[in-house]
């Protein structure tokens, strides 16, 4: 290949004239310009048969008028197209949810938290103070007054219910909004639970390509690296404890339990991601399943079923 063909192909033959000279004169591109932004496109999209000396190529065809000023465009470029991607990928709606779910968990953590302060700080001052964010609203609607000297008291139970209200808020929106982004995921798993499954994966996508056998142990980390150290047993389940189907089967029996729910939900994560297709039939195999589980402790069988026993990649099976 010739150095004219080389330089034909390479990711600065395609950057318009005025995209170059944002990037020379070092101004930022807004989010908007660097999504349509040629540079951005060159450096997302373009290939090369084989490597080249592209900072020459560069000088030759006038694109740079030396190597460092070469570099300084490319690193502009790339710069662009980074905060391009992460601001196309964070936009996208299961990163929404995410970022929804972890503001509710920081808000119902930090009112319960001030709520405790509140009812520590209160019962100082006042025999009757009681606990909990319930006091905290008998404070700011004035079933429960204080004198005017504790002013900061009943400034920070305003402050407790302002979190407990805006946690409730986001609560309805990922209600409301992880049916829409993953409707098999939520409807196999409930709205919240799904999308703190998304949470700790990152995203639709990442769940999707998880086998059923991490998904089970999800949330429960460090008891899976303690059980790898040879310092505790394997646990059952994570975070899918809190899915009815795994809190309400006898305790022997919730590995299985747990196994079951984490294979519906791997596949069903897939179907969420990879086609949107509505299966309802997922939902009725599972509990079909769970019903059989939970009839052996009746039956008087069951064993410990452990998170890797017959944990499959796929998440087809719970065998």
């Amino acid at each position: 290949m010739t150095d004219s063909a080389a330089a034909e192909s390479a990711w600065f033959a395609a950057v318009d004239a005025d995209d170059f000279e944002n990037l020379k004169t070092l101004d930022s591109l807004d989010d908007a310009d660097a999504r349509d932004s040629t540079a951005v496109t060159a450096i997302r999209d373009g290939t090369a048969d084989r490597p080249k000396d592209w900072p020459s190529l560069a000088v030759e065809a006038g694109i740079a008028d030396d190597k460092d000023e070469y570099y300084s465009l490319l690193h502009a470029a790339t710069m662009a197209t980074t905060r391009a991607t992460v601001t196309e990928r964070e936009a996208a709606d299961d990163r929404q949810l995410v970022h929804a779910v972890r503001a509710m968990d920081d808000c119902e953590r930090t009112a319960n938290e001030l709520a405790e302060r509140l009812a520590e700080w209160a019962g100082t001052v006042d025999p009757d103070a009681g606990t909990g964010i319930s006091f905290a609203r008998d404070i700011t609607s004035g079933e429960h007054t204080l004198e005017s000297s504790h002013e900061p008291i009943a400034s920070l139970a305003e402050r407790v219910v302002d979190l407990a209200d805006e946690a409730d808020d986001l609560r309805e929106f990922v209600e409301r909004q992880t049916p829409t982004v993953a409707p098999n995921l939520a409807a196999l798993a409930g709205p919240v639970l799904g999308a703190r499954l998304l949470s700790l994966t990152g995203g639709l996508e990442s769940l999707a390509k998880k086998p059923s056998g991490t998904i089970q142990v999800l949330g429960a980390e460090d008891a899976l690296f303690a059980h790898l150290r040879g310092h505790a047993s394997s646990p059952k389940h994570g975070i899918l404890y809190m899915h009815d189907a795994v809190r309400g089967t006898h305790p022997d029996e919730r590995g299985s339990a747990a196994r079951a729910v984490a294979g519906k939900i791997a596949i069903a994560a897939r179907v969420d991601h990879y086609s949107g297709e509505r299966k309802p039939e997922l939902k009725a195999e599972l509990e079909e399943r769970v019903e059989t589980i939970q009839a052996r402790t009746n039956e008087g069988g069951g064993g410990d079923d452990t998170a890797g026993n017959g944990a499959d990649n796929g998440g087809g099976t719970d065998e």
